[in-house]
């Protein structure tokens, strides 16, 4: 560039001055260097010095290991160079191979893909990624597990506290129930838990972890490691998640984790029931008609890479996991039985033969009591023994029961107890008959359950006899509040009494 400048400034000032010695002092240059660039009649260009490279000799055999069948990257060949006696670094194969990916590919951009589309029953691919959710009042990261059938675009999600490697396991198989079958091979992400090493820029093939192997071969599928930076190999289950944070997650908030996962796939299977983008059919009926057929059975019992614990359940019926606990079913009473904790929060509890008994959440705290009233009516009395409730039940049972207990207690140091045995009746004859015997009782001052009983006999044998009695609270009273023995309609025979008294003994 300097040389040009210089003759371009000769030629002009020599044109003006007409003498070289004059041109050389306004310059300030030599005489001889005028002279030279004088006779140089067309203007000097810039030739670069080029330097012979060690990659020279090479070339020829990089372009054939770049191109089919040995498709080598950077690392291998700069590996075979090595062993041909190359002694320069990496750096200038890199250049290289930069310079023919541009000349063999025609400029195509690194971006552009080819779309595969998996046979039905092919492909499942797997991802996960995690949300802010409000669940039970307050902020808490969740974790979104999705599964996507690669043919058919149906898709299955769940949703967990924990993302290691029994969440990881766990909502494969969780997903795979969802879609009724297993695919032949699951397109999967790079974690720990599932893909101990898998280097690009290496030849070797990708090492699994043992325990995703054992995971894989439980559920009769492979496992296919997705390229490490290359997302869009799963491109089929990476977009909708953008779709459940925006039409789902955003704006609604959930009572528990449990609620969560009911709406989220209730959500994800109406979503399933509309036309998809790229297919153009509705992803559940191309699975029903072409996908589920193709679709792997599944197994009988999931994989697990922990054992599950045991512990003793209380004579209550308790179950104790981390610092809470949580009744069972009364047949379980100091019995042993075995838990697992998933996802975080889901507690799965099972006998002592390993099949599951039931699934419940994990409280939010510590040192609390959770009770099922179900799990007790094997053992729970149908008719309480607290004095006081006793009292309640009773006058609330019958309109004659107050009166009862006042007699009853000018004669019985315990009159409830009395009052506890009529209510069993109750399972035999209906409310309003056993009031009216009760008002008979009172009646004849004879209050104990052996009267009772008497009285009992002389009903069903016919001896006394109840013109009257009204099958609803409602209408079994006139005006007054008495019943109305006028209407011959309600007769009502007694030979179903008199069949089950015999069954009924007092205790």
């Amino acid at each position: 560039m300097k040389k040009l400048q210089d003759w371009v400034a000769v030629q002009e000032v020599y044109k003006k001055t007409k003498s070289k010695r004059e041109t050389a002092r306004i310059l300030g240059m030599s005489r001889n260097t005028v002279k030279r660039l004088l006779k140089e009649k067309e203007q000097p260009t810039y030739k670069r010095t080029i330097y012979k490279s060690k990659l020279d000799s090479y070339k020829e055999q990089i372009i054939d290991w770049r191109c089919e069948p040995y498709c080598f990257n950077g690392t291998r060949i700069f590996r075979e160079l090595k062993k041909r006696g190359y002694t320069g670094s990496i750096g200038p194969v890199y250049r290289l191979l930069r310079q023919l990916d541009e000349d063999l590919s025609e400029n195509i951009s690194s971006k552009a893909t080819v779309r595969h589309e998996s046979p039905p029953g092919d492909q499942a691919q797997f991802d996960w990624t995690e949300y802010q959710v409000i669940v039970g009042g307050r902020y808490r990261t969740v974790y979104c597990f999705s599964m996507i059938l690669a043919a058919s675009r149906k898709k299955a999600v769940c949703f967990s506290l924990k993302s290691d490697a029994d969440a990881i396991y766990e909502s494969i198989q969780e997903l795979f129930e969802d879609l009724g079958g297993i695919t032949l091979e699951i397109l999967i992400d790079n974690p720990t838990a599932l893909v101990i090493k898998n280097n690009p820029k290496s030849e070797e093939e990708v090492k699994y972890n043992p325990h995703a192997l054992l995971l894989a071969k439980h559920l009769g599928t492979e496992l296919n490691a997705c390229p490490c930076y290359w997302p869009r190999k799963k491109g089929k289950v990476e977009r909708p998640f953008n779709y459940i944070e925006e039409q789902f997650i955003k704006g609604n908030t959930f009572a528990s984790m449990e609620n969560l996962n009911r709406q989220g796939k209730d959500f994800v299977n109406e979503w399933c029931n509309e036309i998809h983008g790229t297919t153009k059919r509705i992803p559940n009926e191309h699975y029903l008609l072409e996908e589920k057929g193709c679709l792997l059975p599944l197994p009988e019992k999931r994989f697990r890479v922990k054992n599950l614990i045991e512990r003793k359940i209380s004579p209550d019926c308790f179950i104790s996991i981390n610092s809470n606990k949580y009744s069972v079913p009364a047949k379980y009473a100091c019995k042993k039985m075995k838990y697992r904790v998933i996802y975080g929060f889901r507690i799965e509890i099972y006998d002592v033969k390993e099949n599951q008994v039931l699934s419940i959440e994990e409280a939010d705290g510590k040192h609390g009591t959770y009770k099922e009233d179900a799990h007790y009516e094997a053992i729970a009395p149908k008719f309480s023994t607290s004095i006081p409730q006793i009292r309640r039940d009773f006058t609330k049972m019958f309109t004659n029961g107050l009166t009862y207990l006042d007699r009853a207690a000018r004669k019985y140091d315990q009159p409830t107890h009395y009052a506890r045995e009529i209510m069993k009746y109750s399972s035999i004859y209906e409310n309003h008959v056993l009031d009216h015997l009760i008002g008979i009782a009172i009646d004849r001052d004879t209050l104990g359950i052996k009267d009772f009983e008497k009285i009992l006999k002389e009903f069903n044998s016919g001896q006394i006899t109840i013109d009257a009695i009204s099958q609803s609270s409602d209408d079994e009273k006139n005006d007054t509040g008495q019943y109305n023995d006028d209407d011959p309609n309600l007769l009502r025979d007694t030979s179903y009494y008199e069949e089950n008294i015999k069954e009924v003994s007092y205790s």
